[in-house]
Protein backbone atom coordinates (compact mmCIF):
# COMPACT_ATOMS: atom_id res chain seq x y z
CA UNK A 1 0.00 0.00 0.00
CA UNK A 2 1.60 3.41 -1.24
CA UNK A 3 0.56 6.62 0.58
CA UNK A 4 0.37 9.53 -1.52
CA UNK A 5 3.20 12.23 -0.20
CA UNK A 6 2.02 14.99 2.07
CA UNK A 7 2.99 18.28 1.27
CA UNK A 8 3.82 20.41 3.72
CA UNK A 9 3.51 24.45 3.91
CA UNK A 10 5.90 26.75 5.64
CA UNK A 11 3.74 28.72 7.84
CA UNK A 12 3.94 32.18 8.12
CA UNK A 13 5.08 32.75 11.90
CA UNK A 14 8.08 30.72 14.15
CA UNK A 15 7.79 28.04 16.69
CA UNK A 16 9.83 27.72 19.98
CA UNK A 17 13.20 29.40 19.62
CA UNK A 18 12.55 31.32 15.85
CA UNK A 19 12.64 27.41 14.39
CA UNK A 20 10.29 27.35 10.90
CA UNK A 21 6.83 25.66 11.57
CA UNK A 22 5.11 23.37 8.77
CA UNK A 23 1.55 22.23 8.02
CA UNK A 24 1.29 18.93 6.71
CA UNK A 25 -2.12 19.93 4.88
CA UNK A 26 -4.68 19.94 1.63
CA UNK A 27 -4.86 23.70 2.19
CA UNK A 28 -8.34 23.90 3.45
CA UNK A 29 -8.45 22.90 7.41
CA UNK A 30 -8.30 25.98 10.10
CA UNK A 31 -4.52 26.40 10.23
CA UNK A 32 -4.47 27.12 6.66
CA UNK A 33 -7.03 29.44 6.66
CA UNK A 34 -5.55 31.43 9.30
CA UNK A 35 -2.00 31.32 7.79
CA UNK A 36 -3.34 32.68 4.86
CA UNK A 37 -5.36 35.25 6.80
CA UNK A 38 -1.98 36.30 7.56
CA UNK A 39 -0.12 36.17 5.06
CA UNK A 40 -2.46 38.98 3.98
CA UNK A 41 -2.02 41.12 6.32
CA UNK A 42 1.54 40.79 6.39
CA UNK A 43 1.49 41.48 2.63
CA UNK A 44 -0.99 44.24 2.76
CA UNK A 45 1.42 45.73 6.02
CA UNK A 46 4.35 45.63 3.50
CA UNK A 47 2.60 47.53 0.75
CA UNK A 48 1.50 50.27 3.04
CA UNK A 49 4.70 50.16 4.39
CA UNK A 50 6.37 50.90 0.69
CA UNK A 51 4.41 53.82 0.20
CA UNK A 52 4.82 54.98 3.22
CA UNK A 53 8.84 54.71 2.76
CA UNK A 54 8.19 56.83 -0.71
CA UNK A 55 6.69 59.22 1.17
CA UNK A 56 9.68 59.47 3.85
CA UNK A 57 12.88 59.18 1.05
CA UNK A 58 10.77 62.27 -0.83
CA UNK A 59 10.88 64.69 2.58
CA UNK A 60 14.37 65.96 3.10
CA UNK A 61 13.48 66.72 6.74
CA UNK A 62 13.33 62.74 7.90
CA UNK A 63 15.72 62.48 10.27
CA UNK A 64 18.27 59.55 10.58
CA UNK A 65 16.68 58.16 13.52
CA UNK A 66 13.44 58.28 11.24
CA UNK A 67 14.96 56.37 8.57
CA UNK A 68 16.42 53.99 10.46
CA UNK A 69 13.64 53.02 11.80
CA UNK A 70 11.79 52.46 8.84
CA UNK A 71 14.45 50.68 7.40
CA UNK A 72 14.32 48.30 10.07
CA UNK A 73 10.43 47.95 9.78
CA UNK A 74 11.26 47.01 5.98
CA UNK A 75 13.84 43.65 7.12
CA UNK A 76 11.12 42.92 8.41
CA UNK A 77 8.87 43.14 5.92
CA UNK A 78 10.97 41.90 3.88
CA UNK A 79 11.83 38.99 5.73
CA UNK A 80 7.87 37.94 5.43
CA UNK A 81 7.47 38.49 2.15
CA UNK A 82 10.29 36.45 1.47
CA UNK A 83 9.41 33.56 3.61
CA UNK A 84 5.42 34.00 2.18
CA UNK A 85 7.51 33.68 -1.41
CA UNK A 86 8.99 30.17 -0.49
CA UNK A 87 5.98 29.20 1.08
CA UNK A 88 3.77 29.55 -2.25
CA UNK A 89 7.06 28.41 -4.52
CA UNK A 90 7.38 24.89 -2.46
CA UNK A 91 3.14 24.24 -3.02
CA UNK A 92 3.80 25.28 -6.55
CA UNK A 93 3.48 21.49 -8.54
CA UNK A 94 6.71 20.73 -10.77
CA UNK A 95 5.23 19.97 -14.25
CA UNK A 96 6.10 16.78 -15.61
CA UNK A 97 9.60 16.69 -17.71
CA UNK A 98 8.38 16.31 -21.56
CA UNK A 99 11.24 15.06 -23.51
CA UNK A 100 9.03 15.33 -27.13
CA UNK A 101 10.37 18.81 -27.86
CA UNK A 102 14.20 17.38 -27.70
Amino acid sequence: MTHPATRVRLLPWTGEGGKPCYLGTGGTGPVSRAADAVESVQLGMAGELLDHADDMLADRRATPAQLRFLLARMSEALTDVRRIAESRGARVPVPACDDSDQ
